[in-house]
C-alpha cells in the first residue's frame, strides 16, 4: 500500500507543468498568443497495418505501457528487432521495454525538436502512451503535432483520434474563450484525474484536479464483487478489507481539490457494504443508524492527505542555499576556535 510519505504521482508532475505555464507562459508583447497556454494531449493507440510476406496483415498495440509484437525497421523487413527478443527472454519486463523502446522513439526526439525547433517555452510530460505538452505559442503547438504525427509513423504507430487534440489552457483561457463566444475551458485527464481552469473563493485562477468517474465507477464494481464474495464473513473481517481500500484509495487521490470525491466514494462504499450486509439474511435489519455507526468505526474520514504540489515541489527542488545567510559557516578554523 502506497503511503501520503512515499507518494509519487505523475500528477504532480503534470500539476507542475501546468502550473509552470500558466504563471512564466506570459509575454509582453503585442502578440495574440503571449497570454495563452496551449496544451497538447497525446495518446498512442496502435500501429498502422503492414502487410506480410504471405499477404497478411498484423497489428501492435501499444496501451496502458505494453507493447505487444514491436514493429520491425521499414529499412530492415526481416530482422527482428531487439524488443521482440527482450520480451521473449524476459516476459515479466513488457512494459520497461515499451519505455524505452517510447525512449528512443519520442522522448529524445521531443528533446532536440525543443532545442531546435521550438520559438518559445516548451515542457513535456509522459506516462507510458500517454503525454502531454504545454507551450507558450499556438504555431508551435500545431508544428509540433504535426510533426509528431509524421515522427510516429515511420515507426508504424498513430495517435488515439479521439484523445489526441490541442486546448487553450491557463489563466486567461476562460476569459479568451468568452471573448469569442466560447464555452467553458476544456479539461484533460492524466493519470487518474481530471485537469480543471477554475478559480478560487477570491476569484483568481486556480488549477484543479478531481477524480476521473469512470476509474471511481470501475473501482466500485470491482469492491461490490467483493462484498458479494464476502458477504457471510464476519464484519469485523470485512471491516479491516474495507479500510484497507479506501485507505489506498485515499492515499492516491486524496489530493487538494479533490474532496468532494473522496466523501462521494466513502458514501458509496458504504451504501455498498450496507447493500451486501442486507442480503446475509431476510430478517437483517441494518438501519441507517447502525451503518453509520460501522461506517464511523472502520473506514477512514475523507481528507485531504496531500499538500499542494507547490510546496511539495519546493521541498523536493529548493531554490535556496541554507547557510546561505552564514557567513564561514562551512569553515573550521581549527585548534577549537
Amino acid at each position: 500500500m502506497r503511503t501520503p510519505e512515499k507518494y509519487e504521482s505523475l500528477s504532480l508532475k503534470t500539476y507542475e507543468m501546468i502550473r509552470y505555464c500558466v504563471r512564466h507562459f506570459q509575454s509582453g508583447a503585442a502578440a495574440a498568443n503571449s497570454s495563452r497556454c496551449w496544451v497538447a494531449i497525446g495518446n498512442l493507440l496502435r500501429q498502422q497495418p503492414r502487410a506480410r510476406a504471405s499477404g497478411g496483415v498484423q497489428f501492435a498495440q501499444l496501451r496502458h505501457g505494453l507493447l505487444h509484437h514491436p514493429p520491425v525497421a521499414p529499412h530492415r523487413p526481416h530482422q527482428p528487432p531487439i524488443a521482440v527478443l527482450l520480451a521473449v527472454l524476459a516476459p515479466n519486463r513488457v512494459s520497461q521495454i515499451a519505455n524505452v523502446y517510447l525512449y528512443y522513439v519520442f522522448d529524445l526526439w521531443a528533446q532536440r525538436w525543443r532545442r531546435r525547433a521550438a520559438t518559445g517555452d516548451m515542457i513535456i510530460v509522459r506516462y507510458a502512451d500517454g503525454i502531454v505538452v504545454g507551450f507558450e505559442h499556438e504555431h508551435d503547438a500545431r508544428r509540433f503535432l504535426d510533426m509528431m504525427r509524421t515522427r510516429l509513423e515511420e515507426f508504424s504507430l498513430t495517435l488515439h483520434p479521439e484523445k489526441t487534440r490541442l486546448i487553450e489552457f491557463g489563466r486567461y483561457a476562460a476569459s479568451n474563450r468568452k471573448r469569442r463566444g466560447l464555452g467553458k475551458p476544456e479539461t484533460f485527464t492524466f493519470p487518474g484525474f481530471v485537469f480543471i481552469c477554475g478559480v478560487t473563493r477570491q476569484g483568481q485562477f486556480q488549477l484543479k484536479r478531481k477524480t476521473r468517474r469512470d476509474r471511481m465507477r470501475m473501482r466500485l464494481k470491482e469492491i461490490k464483487d467483493e462484498l458479494r464474495w464476502r458477504m457471510h464473513q464476519p464484519i469485523p473481517k470485512q471491516g479491516r478489507w474495507l479500510r484497507q481500500v479506501v485507505a489506498g484509495f485515499f492515499n492516491y487521490h486524496a489530493v487538494p481539490t479533490n474532496s468532494r470525491a473522496l466523501a462521494a466514494f466513502r458514501c458509496h462504499v458504504t451504501k455498498l457494504w450496507r447493500r451486501s450486509l442486507k442480503r446475509r439474511s431476510q430478517k437483517a435489519a441494518m438501519t441507517w443508524a447502525r451503518m453509520e455507526k460501522l461506517a464511523n468505526d472502520w473506514l477512514p474520514e475523507p481528507r485531504v492527505l496531500h499538500p499542494w504540489p507547490s510546496q511539495r515541489f519546493a521541498v523536493k527542488h529548493p531554490r535556496w542555499e541554507p547557510y546561505a545567510g552564514i557567513p564561514l559557516v562551512r569553515i573550521c578554523a581549527g585548534d577549537g576556535q
